[in-house]
């Protein structure tokens, strides 16, 4: 049953690589906008990559290996996907930057112990037949000291949960968003723990797409769709974001957040 569920993941993810123009990916937005708070959180935390070693698992389109590369990190760039991995290279090549590309199963890494600096995986974990495999398989290749920086969603937030029912043909029919007790397991098995959540107040950007812009949520990946049109979006979402904090005080309410941000140092 795992081995047909990682067949159905490459499949579906090899097909959408195959519809990836890297001409429009602007690498430094998937960081940088105000819309992208998970990987804001994770650069905080990791501070300077130059000369780092970094594990970019689950790579994708390569926007996180080439974000890296770009800042003078050497990056191996791992996907189930063939197709990513192509994507990614072509990607750093667009960008001017060298990087490897691998292709791996994350729940049994292809990589010797004490390998990387940094591994980094972003909305991985949800597509894994058993998420704790693949986190025990990144403390296994950081060097001790080093720190595993994933960003994945919750399964809590009903508004999300609603578009994830009606979202059904860009999203794969096994994927599973995390539990927030995660974080528990993760803290168990690292010698120290950050962590946060993002978007409370702030999907109401979501309810905009879909009843007042009437974006089909089967055309156009919602989440793609924040980072494209940051610019558009900011002054909502900031305006938000201020309540997002609030809101994450009330004792509880950061389970309710759509996404879950992780820096685990081993």
């Amino acid at each position: 049953m795992e081995n047909q569920r990682l067949e159905r993941e490459k499949q579906f993810h090899d097909a959408w690589a195959a519809a990836i123009d890297v001409e429009g990916i602007r690498v430094a937005d998937y960081f940088e906008a105000c819309t992208a708070p998970e990987n804001r959180f994770i650069l905080r935390h990791m501070g300077d990559v130059q000369g780092k070693k970094i594990l970019d698992l689950g790579c994708g389109a390569g926007e996180n290996s080439v974000y890296f590369a770009k800042k003078g990190a050497l990056c191996m760039a791992a996907d189930y996907s063939p197709g990513m991995v192509e994507v990614a290279l072509d990607l750093a090549a667009k960008n001017g930057v060298k990087i490897e590309g691998r292709t791996m199963d994350a729940s049994a890494l292809d990589c010797p112990d004490n390998s990387f600096d940094f591994v980094y995986a972003a909305n991985l974990l949800h597509h894994l037949p058993d998420p704790r495999a693949a986190i025990l398989e990144m403390h296994r290749v950081l060097k001790p000291g080093g720190k595993a920086c994933f960003w994945e969603p919750l399964k809590h937030n009903p508004i999300i949960n609603v578009y994830r029912r009606i979202a059904t043909k860009v999203r794969t029919e096994d994927e599973m968003p995390l539990d927030i007790a995660i974080v528990k397991f993760i803290e168990r098995n690292f010698s120290h723990t950050n962590y946060d959540t993002f978007w409370i107040a702030t999907l109401w950007i979501f309810l905009q797409f879909y009843l007042i812009e009437r974006v089909d949520p089967n055309k156009e990946r919602y989440w793609k769709k924040i980072i494209i049109e940051h610019q558009r979006l900011a002054p909502a979402y900031l305006r938000l974001e201020k309540w997002d904090k609030l809101l994450k005080k009330i004792p509880g309410m950061k389970r309710y957040a759509w996404n879950l941000a992780v820096v685990a140092t081993k």
